[in-house]
Order: C-alpha cells, then sequence, then structure tokens
C-alpha cells in the first residue's frame, strides 16, 4: 500500500498557480509607474517564497495596508496563502481565501477579478485534497478552470488541469486523470511552452499506467520526465523520485524501490519546512521494509509518522499507516495485537483502490491466520472485484483519450477561423465514420473483457478443486504416523521401562505424537521447528538402529533457524525413509547426516545415509506416499513464487569408505511466501 505524492499534496503546487494572480492590473488610484513597481516587488517575493516562506510572510504583512481593499491588496494576500501552505498552516490559508472570495463576490461584475477567482477556488482545492475532501476538490478545481479560461490567461490552465487529474486519479478515476493530463499537454502544445517545463504530466500519467500496472508505458513517461530531473524544483524531485519508487513497489522488485525513497528521503531532509513530504516518504519506507521482513526499520518508520499525521488528521495516510502495523504485528506472530489495531484501525470511505486493495489482502492473511476462512474468502473476492475494476478502467481511459484527440483538435482549430470553419465541415461529413470506429472499438473491447471474465470463471474454479484436493492430501498424511512405529516403540518402552531415567522415549514419542497433529495446520514450520521434530524422531529410532549408527547434523553457524520457513515434513520424509528402506536393513556402520547451510539469499538443505542408495526394488521400499507428499506440497507453493524451492534425490558415494547412499538436497528462497495466493513475477 503505497501512498503516491501528488502535487495537491505538497506546497510547491502554487509556484504555477499564482501566475493567475499576477495579470490582476492595478486600482484606479495608481500610476502606470506604480503598477510597474509593484509588479516587480511581488515577482522578487514570489520568487523567494519557497525558500522563506516566514520572512515573505512578514514583508507582506508589513505592506498590505498601503493597498487596502484593492486588487493589489488581495493578490498580495493570495501570496500569504502561498506561506500558510509552505509551513502547513491549513486553517489560516482558509481564513485568507475566504477574504479573497468575499472581495470577488462583491465585484463579481468586473472581469478583472476572474483571475483571483480561479486562483482561491484552485488554492481552495488544494486545501479540500489535503484535507481528503476529493469531490469537493474536484468541484473547486473545475471552476477554477472555468474563471482562468473566461479570464483570457491560458497559462495557468496547464497547472490547473493537473490539479484535476490528480485529483481524479486519487478517487481511481484513472480514465478521467489520464484525460485531463493529456488536456495539459494539448493546451501546453497551444501555448508553445518548453519541454522542459511538461514533466509535471509526465510523470502524472506515469503514476496512471502505474495504477493501472502498464509499466512499459509507466517507464515510458517516468524516462521522459528524468530528463529534467536537473531543472525540477526539490519538491518536484521529490514527487518524482517518490512515485518512481512506488512503481518498482508495485512490480514486487523492493530493493529498487527502497532506493528510490531513501534518495526522496534525503532531498526532502535538505528542507526542514518540508515536513509533510517527509513523513509521506517515511509511511513508503516502512512498508517496504515491512515486506523485506525488516520488521525493526518498518516499526521505527511508521510509528515516527503516525503522530504526525494523526495530529493534522489526515485519514488517508493514517488508514495507510494503520494497515501496515497490522500485517507488522502478524510478521512479528502477534494476532492478538493484530486484532486490536484492526479493530481501532481507520476506517475511510474515499480510500484509493490500490490502499484497499493492500488492506483486504492483509485482511484475509489474519483471518486465515485465526482460521475464520469465511472472512479470508470474502477478503479474497473483494479484491477479485478491484482487479476487475482496474481492467475497466482500463477500458474507459482507451475511450478517454479517443474523447481527448477530438477535444485536441478542436482546441488547434480555434487558433484559426478559416482553419476552424473547414475542420468543422470536415468534422461533419464524417461524423458516422467516427461513430462506426469508435463503436467497433467499444464492442471489440467490451467483448474481450466478457471473454476473459468468463476464462477467469474457469480457470478460478479448477484452482479452487486442485487446491481443495492437495490440501485434503496434505492433511491426510500429516495425520498419519506409521502404526507399526508407534506400536513397536510402545512395546519396547514398556517392556524396559524401570525407573523414571528411562522414561523419556516415552515423553519423546508423545512430543512427536503431539508435534506431528499440530502440523496438520500448517503449510510452514521453522526451520528449527522441524529440525526439533526430526531430532526427537531420530532420538526414538536410535536403540532399533543399534550402536553402529551414527547421526550427524551439521549447521552453519550464526544461521537464524526460528527466522527461516520451510515447508512442514520438508526434512521428516526423507529422514524416516533414510532410516525406514536404508539404514534398518543395513549391517555394519551406519550414518544419518543432515547439512544445512545459507547460500546468499537461500538455504541448501542436504539429508544423506549410507544405506546403499535410492532403490526401487528394496524389500522395504513403501508406497512412495511421502515423497508424493513433498513433490505435491513444493508443486502447489511454487505456482505461488516467482523463485522456487528445487528438490533433487540422487545416489551419491558417502563418508571414508565411499559407500553408497542416497541425498536428498532442498533449495529454499528465504523470501519463500506460503500463502496460497497468487504474485506477479518480475
Amino acid at each position: 500500500m503505497k501512498l503516491n505524492i501528488r502535487r495537491n499534496d505538497i506546497a510547491g503546487i502554487w509556484v504555477g498557480i499564482f501566475m493567475l494572480s499576477v495579470v490582476v492590473g492595478c486600482t484606479n488610484k495608481g500610476t502606470r509607474s506604480d503598477a510597474g513597481s509593484f509588479e516587480k516587488f511581488y515577482q522578487h517575493l514570489e520568487q523567494i517564497s519557497a525558500d522563506s516562506p516566514e520572512q515573505v510572510s512578514q514583508t507582506i504583512d508589513s505592506v498590505m495596508p498601503s493597498f487596502k481593499d484593492s486588487v493589489m491588496y488581495y493578490r498580495l494576500l493570495l501570496l500569504k496563502v502561498r506561506t500558510c501552505f509552505l509551513t502547513f498552516n491549513l486553517d489560516s490559508a482558509s481564513i485568507y481565501l475566504d477574504r479573497v472570495l468575499s472581495f470577488c463576490e462583491r465585484n463579481k461584475e468586473d472581469n478583472h477579478v476572474y483571475p483571483l477567482y480561479a486562483f482561491a477556488y484552485n488554492a481552495r482545492g488544494n486545501i479540500y485534497v489535503r484535507t481528503s475532501q476529493v469531490d469537493s476538490a474536484c468541484s473547486c478545481f473545475q471552476k477554477a478552470f472555468e474563471y482562468a479560461s473566461r479570464g483570457g490567461k491560458r497559462e495557468s490552465l496547464p497547472d490547473i488541469c493537473l490539479n484535476q487529474a490528480d485529483a481524479y486519479v486519487k478517487q481511481g478515476r484513472y480514465d478521467l486523470g489520464s484525460l485531463w493530463y493529456n488536456r495539459a499537454l494539448s493546451i501546453a502544445d497551444s501555448l508553445n511552452m518548453p519541454e522542459a517545463q511538461r514533466f509535471p504530466a509526465y510523470y502524472g500519467l506515469a503514476q496512471v499506467n502505474m495504477e493501472l500496472r502498464d509499466f512499459a508505458a509507466c517507464d515510458y513517461y517516468y524516462d521522459l520526465a528524468s530528463r529534467y530531473y536537473e531543472e525540477m524544483r526539490p519538491f518536484e524531485k521529490h514527487i518524482y523520485l517518490n512515485n518512481r519508487g512506488n512503481s518498482y513497489y508495485y512490480r514486487q522488485d523492493y530493493e529498487t524501490a527502497l532506493t528510490y525513497f531513501r534518495r526522496s528521503l534525503a532531498v526532502v531532509n535538505q528542507y526542514p519546512d518540508m515536513t509533510f513530504e517527509r513523513n509521506l516518504t517515511m509511511i513508503n519506507l516502512g512498508e517496504v521494509f515491512l515486506l523485506l521482513n525488516q520488521t525493526d526499520s518498518a516499526s521505527y518508520y511508521l510509528e515516527n509518522c503516525r503522530g504526525f499525521f494523526a495530529s493534522i488528521h489526515h485519514a488517508t495516510a493514517l488508514y495507510c499507516i494503520d494497515t501496515q502495523l497490522m500485517e507488522l504485528a502478524l510478521k512479528e506472530g502477534n494476532v492478538a495485537l493484530a486484532k486490536e489495531r484492526l479493530k481501532h484501525a481507520v476506517k475511510y470511505k474515499d480510500v484509493e483502490p490500490n490502499m484497499i486493495h493492500v488492506r483486504n489482502r492483509y485482511l484475509q492473511r489474519y483471518y486465515e491466520k485465526v482460521g475464520d476462512y469465511k472472512n479470508a474468502y470474502y477478503y479474497l473476492e473483494r479484491n477479485r472485484e478491484i482487479d476487475d475494476s482496474i481492467r475497466n478502467e482500463k477500458v474507459k481511459m482507451r475511450a478517454a483519450e479517443i474523447a481527448l484527440k477530438y477535444s485536441q483538435d478542436s482546441t488547434l482549430m480555434k487558433k484559426e477561423i478559416s482553419i476552424r470553419e473547414k475542420e468543422n465541415q470536415v468534422l461533419h461529413l464524417h461524423q458516422w465514420l467516427y461513430a462506426i470506429v469508435g463503436g467497433a472499438f467499444l464492442l471489440i473491447a467490451v467483448s474481450l473483457v466478457i471473454i476473459l471474465y468468463r476464462k477467469r470463471q474457469r480457470d478460478r474454479e479448477q484452482w479452487r478443486l486442485q487446491t481443495a484436493i492437495t490440501s485434503l492430501r496434505l492433511e491426510n498424511v500429516r495425520n498419519r504416523i506409521s502404526p507399526h512405529f508407534i506400536f513397536n516403540v510402545l512395546n519396547r518402552e514398556m517392556n524396559l521401562h524401570k525407573d523414571e531415567e528411562e522414561s523419556k522415549n516415552l515423553i519423546g514419542l508423545t512430543k512427536l505424537l503431539r508435534r506431528n497433529l499440530e502440523l496438520t495446520e500448517c503449510l510452514s514450520v521453522s526451520l528449527a521447528d522441524e529440525l526439533d521434530f526430526v531430532n526427537t524422531y531420530v532420538a526414538l529410532e536410535e536403540k532399533s538402529l543399534g550402536d553402529d549408527f551414527q547421526y550427524q547434523l551439521d549447521l552453519d553457524e550464526g544461521i537464524d533457524l526460528k527466522s527461516i520457513q520451510v515447508p512442514s515434513m520438508l526434512l521428516q520424509i526423507p529422514v524416516e525413509n533414510a532410516i525406514k528402506h536404508g539404514l534398518r536393513l543395513k549391517e555394519g556402520f551406519r550414518l544419518l547426516y543432515i547439512r544445512v547451510r545459507r547460500l546468499a539469499d537461500q538455504v541448501e538443505m542436504v539429508v544423506c545415509d549410507n544405506g546403499g542408495g535410492y532403490r526401487a526394488t528394496s524389500v522395504n521400499h513403501g508406497t512412495g506416499t511421502g515423497i508424493k507428499v513433498i513433490t505435491q506440497t513444493i508443486q502447489l507453493l511454487n505456482m505461488y513464487n516467482s523463485r522456487p524451492i528445487v528438490m533433487k534425490i540422487s545416489n551419491v558415494p558417502i563418508g571414508e569408505r565411499k559407500e553408497m547412499g542416497c541425498e536428498v538436497r532442498f533449495i529454499v528462497p528465504l523470501n519463500y511466501s506460503y500463502q496460497l495466493k497468487k504474485t506477479r513475477k518480475p
């Protein structure tokens, strides 16, 4: 669940929007010379406001009485609104905007106030975005666009379009977001704006394609924006780095994502006033560390930024943080804490689809942990609905791009009356062609969606049946312990049981039975638990194997057995097979050897014996059920992971005597997932 930084989210948005207020003229009392002096003074304050907002605010307070109740006065008041945003004083900014709008209402017959109207509504929209009132923000941006268009100063329109696009993306309306980003580029073309001023639209379009998981188009637009990285202001660098990091997060390339987030944090740490941006980046850092299983770092960043967002009542950020804290508790094995955090978590109705998708994924995992499979299935289905909705958004976005293309053509036609008339005639004569092409395109798109949906339904049902069959097989095998083995051990121990010291084998058997029942509910266990089970089993079999039996366990120094997860019964079954089919019938020296090594980001486990090697015709070869269980379990889990578990069985010479033996080798990735949920492969 990544928090995406948008232009609405940061104070630097006001740089482009302030061009609206520059066009407002001087009052009737001022001379042309006074107007020129004011413009120079105003532009100087505007240029230094980003670096010294408090100093600019104090300067404005000292000069504003000289322009009481005039257009110049309210232009300065709007500049003061900007300083409030830079210092995150939204309450004061809202009060100043009320005064500006009141002045505009008193003079609404004068079209010179239209630029003031446009700026005020644009600023109001940004306040609504900051306070998560996105519907109201969209309405304000629409009014700002209308007043800027009527005021005749089109230089401000691209920035307003970008703000409107950001708001629609925040709502998950990606088709409208794409339309407004492209509209900003279209207006920039008509104004002959330099290419270096268009990168906000590029990383906005990259954001849309990231949300739709079209990473090829996403990288294309980010690469366009990256050409102008050195010309970007600090807040723009922050947006670019943070959002590009998110694109790698959704590709599950967490190491690359972490690199971008760290660069983003390094940028904002140079500017103490960028508190909001710094805390947003900390949220993203916290989640990436959580996904990398670095829970201490994740807890540090999430706990440090939650207080800030709680103080400003930012529901979206709190929703994200609470979701991560719930998952953090699950990763730490504290289900009770996860339940408590779920109970008090922020519930916010206007949440971006991606955030809902992540919380649903964690809720599904939580309910699986507590055994509530009905609710787990409910959240799985909710996420499938979101995935279907995103596919529908792709269709809408393509239709919106067709409509935008038509709009761009109309905008260009208005530049020359003669060209406009000719183009209108052409469009009028060929409207039927556009209708047929558009209708055919939509029909094909809808048909494709229906076909894909039906195929998904069939695949889902087939997958459900396959998972159910495999789970039943696993549960059946886990509930099975060889009756012959149990009765032999019990008879032997009851015959030999004389005092309290010799009762340890009965205790070991009881432990083995209890642990075997516990494993029926787990697809995975820690390596420490698996080795403990094997050690207990071998200890019970040692007497039956005699004094010639030797058991060796070779572990890497420093390896954390408790933190490494492996499929349950992964080592137990090869050990049982080695004793039962190889060592029990062997004469002379008998060796069972287990080795565990860490190889970079994976673990190698080897089980060897000198029992003559694997023989299909062994007298005591058994049914082969154990190996089938391991094979089927690995095959099932590998379908949900990008990096598979590798299993290899071979006959090799063992020990100094070079006796033939059987070697079973497993290689397990450290970041292997044991959740029955498909993930994207990088």
